[in-house]
Order: C-alpha cells, then structure tokens, then sequence
C-alpha cells in the first residue's frame, strides 16, 4: 500500500530553499514521499525564478502555487499544508513559524530557531499552546566527522567531558559574504554569534549532551565597515559591487550578474523587495561584529572556550573536548561555499578543493590513536542529504545518536548567541536563565 504524501509549504524562497524544494520534487529523492504545495515570498520574481527552475530542472507538474508574503495565511488554507518549512531571514522565523502551528501545522525552521529572547520565549510559549511539532535544521549535527566525534564522547572513552575548545575561522569568501547581505544587520540576522554559531553551538550541546548556564563574550568588528578599511589607508566610493567599473580589481567584489541564480534571485528582484545582495563589505552600515571569543559553562560543569574569525585566508575548525580519561581532537579544513541556487554536484565539486579532516583519540595514560572518517558526499560535508532523510522519511527508525533537533535543542544552540550579544552589551557575564529558561 502507497505511503499517503505529506503537504509542504514553503515561506522564503532565497538561495538556501533549494535544498527542500529539490528534496520535494527530485524522483531520486523525497518527491514519493512528500508534495511541495505552495511557495511563498516577499518578492514574485523570486517565486517565479523557482517555479520555473523546478519545471525545467524535474518537470514539476502544473503550476506551483505562489503566494506573496502577506498572504501567507492563505497559503495555509488553501493549499490545505501540513507542514510549514521556514527559509525567511531570520528575524522572522518566529512569526511565520508560531502561524502556522496556531493554523495546525507542524514547521520545519532553518537555523538559528529566532534572534533573541522575547521571540524565543513567544515561540517555545507557541509550541506548548499549540502542541505542534517545531523541528529545527541543525545539519551540522548529521556530518560525518561531528558523528565521529559524538561517537567517541558517547563511548566514554575520553571519560566523562569537563572542557570544550573551538576555534572556527571563516575565509574572506565565504566570511565577507556575510557582509554583503542582510546578515551585516544584526536586527535581522542576530549577528554571526546567532546566525553562524548557532550552527556550533548546538553541535557542543549535542557532544556534551548539556546546555549553556552562564556566559561570558568578547566581541567587534575589526576588519570589516567603512572605519576599519580607512584606518587601514583603503577608501571604497561605491556601496555595492554590481555594475561598478571600479570594483572590476576589488577582491571582495562579488557581482550578481555574473550568475543565473544570484541574477534571477536577487538583481532582478531589487526594484520589488528593495534588498541589494552584493553591498561593499568595506562600507556602512555594518552592526555585527566579525571577531569573536566566548567563555562559557554548562549546566553539568563543562567549561566552553569558544573563538570565531570571519577574515581568515582559510576556512575550518578546531575543535577539542578534553575528559576524565583522554582527550579527541578533530580538525577540518573546509573549501568555500556560497549559498545559492547552486546543485548538489556543483557544492560538492566546490567544497573538494583543499578539504582536510582528521579525528585523533587520546587516552589519559596511552597512545595516541587516529580515527577514521567516513567519507562524505554533496553539500555541507554530506550532512544535507541525511538531514533531509531524516526530515521527510516517514519510515525512519529511531536515531541512538539523537541528531534530530527538537525545538528546546534550536531554543538552547541560539540562547548561547543570545546570552553572548548581551553580554557584548553590557560588558559583563549572562545567566542564561535569566534570558530563557529551558527545561
């Protein structure tokens, strides 16, 4: 007998949707298990972009409806969805999220869950009234290499954890594409410390299987914006990089119309949305910071030393969490990656040149040992194609490694950002509790 098909919505057609709208229309993946239903967006040439590269890359059949944003609510009735899943700009996810479970809906929310804590709580507060599931995109959590490492701690091998270090640099590719997007504002992406770390700190909440207590963080921009450049002797008269003869030299340039998917997605939807994709990193404003250090404790007593660079000539992480009886060491060096209407096959290709990876175990009183990593395939170090597995397999079995991510798992990876942010603030550490308090 047929598996019944679950009905999908999606609110936020930027780059990163393609992930779930290929998942739902690929025969080879999620397509007999799941029915996308409807799409909705601030901008229609955004929507139309989508519909039309569903239609000629998988034959989509008919035409997908498409709704403009605050007709969302519509969207949900009409197309009788089952499942929301939310790609807004962060700022948002809480809003469309906490609508559709009071419509009935369970949701799908990309990561980080919400930006800071009156939101936070609005949402937890959402999911206890409504009963709906509100599941949360922590892909990290499904690589091959944060498995391995998950696996060791699990084991008991480095005994019980007392300490985390974790250094993430992120290249002048991938990292000063932060600074070209609506994620330079920290009202809209709650800076890298929610948008990018969220994405870290889940995965040592996951390792240490505990969540943050009090925080202490450091943080600045130091390297990207107007005044950092001029202090440096670098003086930029353009505010975007498209279509400007003087940004042709500039190494930070990124020009949209050299893309059928940034070009379709972002330039030709400007004159509706207003958003401009590609503004000069070297210029204003800028409200995030780009240089970061947390010192942290969690509730079982692991103390957290955590560092992020967003200007670093290569992107990776570090990583060691150091027990009763040893220590396990992992290193990767990642290729670069932006995230756009791009195929699996082209990320993959992207991210081969330069990776590196090793995982080392280290007993108290032993040798040394290496540990192998198996080997992974397609975009963010193969983690999608199990994340999606896991999200739209309705057969899928119980997980022993506990990666799926509830929304108490979403709610505890950004409450360290947000604990962080206020902390940068007022100069002084955060009790998390008094943030949120989590179960």
């Amino acid at each position: 007998m047929a598996l019944r098909k679950k009905r999908y919505a999606i609110v936020g057609m930027g780059g990163r949707v393609v992930m779930y709208t290929d998942a739902l229309a690929d025969p080879k993946q999620w397509k007999n298990c799941g029915e996308l239903v409807g799409i909705c967006d601030t901008s229609r040439v955004r929507m139309e972009w989508h519909r039309r590269r569903l239609r000629e890359r998988f034959g989509f059949e008919g035409e997908l409806p498409i709704y403009k944003a605050e007709r969302f609510a519509e969207m949900v009735r009409e197309t009788g969805a089952e499942v929301v899943i939310v790609t807004t700009p962060d700022a948002f996810h809480h809003e469309y999220a906490i609508a559709a479970m009071e419509m009935g809906c369970d949701v799908i929310c990309e990561k980080p869950v919400t930006i800071d804590a009156g939101k936070l709580k609005a949402l937890l507060a959402a999911v206890e009234r409504t009963g709906r599931s509100l599941r949360v995109a922590h892909n990290m959590r499904y690589a091959p290499a944060t498995m391995a490492l998950k696996e060791i701690v699990a084991s008991g091998k480095i005994g019980a954890p007392l300490n985390v270090d974790m250094q993430w640099m992120l290249d002048t590719a991938h990292g000063a594409d932060y600074f070209r997007r609506w994620h330079r504002e920290k009202e809209i992406s709650g800076g890298l410390l929610i948008h990018k770390a969220s994405h870290h700190f889940d995965a040592v909440n996951w390792w240490v299987d505990s969540y943050p207590e009090r925080v202490f963080c450091l943080g600045e921009l130091k390297f990207y914006g107007k005044e950092n450049a001029e202090r440096r002797g670098e003086r930029y008269g353009y505010s975007r990089y498209t279509g400007v003869k003087e940004a042709a030299g500039d190494p930070f340039a990124f020009f949209l119309d050299k893309r059928e998917d940034t070009k379709g997605l972002y330039l030709e939807a400007e004159k509706e949305t207003g958003y401009i994709r590609d503004r000069n990193v070297m210029g204003e404003p800028i409200t995030i910071e780009d240089t970061v250090s947390i010192s942290a404790r969690y509730r079982n007593g692991v103390i957290f030393s955590y560092s992020l660079v967003a200007y670093c000539p290569w992107e990776g992480m570090r990583v060691a969490i150091t027990g009763t009886k040893g220590r396990a060491e992992l290193f990767q060096r990642f290729g670069t990656h932006f995230i756009t209407g791009q195929s699996q096959e082209e990320l993959a290709a992207q991210q081969e040149g330069g990776h590196m990876q090793s995982l080392r175990l280290i007993p108290m009183f032993g040798e040394a040992m290496s540990v192998e990593i198996p080997e992974a395939k397609g975009s963010h170090g193969g983690s999608d194609a199990e994340i999606l597995a896991r999200m739209f397999d309705p057969e899928a079995k119980a997980d022993p490694l506990k990666r799926d991510a509830s929304h108490i798992d979403g709610a505890a990876a950004v409450l360290m950002g947000i604990a962080a942010n206020e902390s940068i603030r007022t100069g002084l550490p955060v009790n998390c509790d008094d943030l949120c308090k989590l179960p």
